[in-house]
């Protein structure tokens, strides 16, 4: 992969991971305003936290820090799909705005696999 290309792959993750920030931040206001405050808190904690790692494994320290970061970022995903979930079951978000939701975190699950993959493949060459 060229380095040209290989920083608007990170260019992409790095928008569509903040574009997914300000999704569950507005979601989280909405759940407060229905006296949601234990589980909107755990979703607005973990959906944000993707793009924060993601934002701090721009300056990893070597490759190894940089596949962490990034490994952390998919927990923090996985854990997001298990609010929004958890959240939808009980009502308080819609299906529409569950599918919405549920097939962005999955997109930037898929991301990160990859970009973990590549990595790894690089770190042990």
């Amino acid at each position: 992969m060229s380095e040209e290309l290989r920083m608007k792959s990170k260019s992409v993750l790095k928008d569509k991971s903040f574009a997914f920030s300000i999704h569950i931040v507005e979601q989280y206001k909405r759940l407060i305003e229905s006296k949601e405050f234990v589980m909107s808190k755990q979703l607005l904690r973990s959906g944000t936290a993707v793009g924060a790692l993601i934002r701090e494994a721009e300056f990893a320290q070597s490759k190894a820090d940089f596949i962490s970061k990034l490994s952390i970022a998919l927990k923090e995903a996985n854990e997001t799909c298990y609010w929004l979930e958890l959240l939808h079951r009980t009502h308080y978000i819609d299906a529409e705005y569950f599918e919405d939701s549920s097939r962005r975190t999955h997109e930037l699950i898929s991301m990160l696999v990859a970009s973990i993959k590549t990595s790894k493949l690089k770190l042990n060459k």
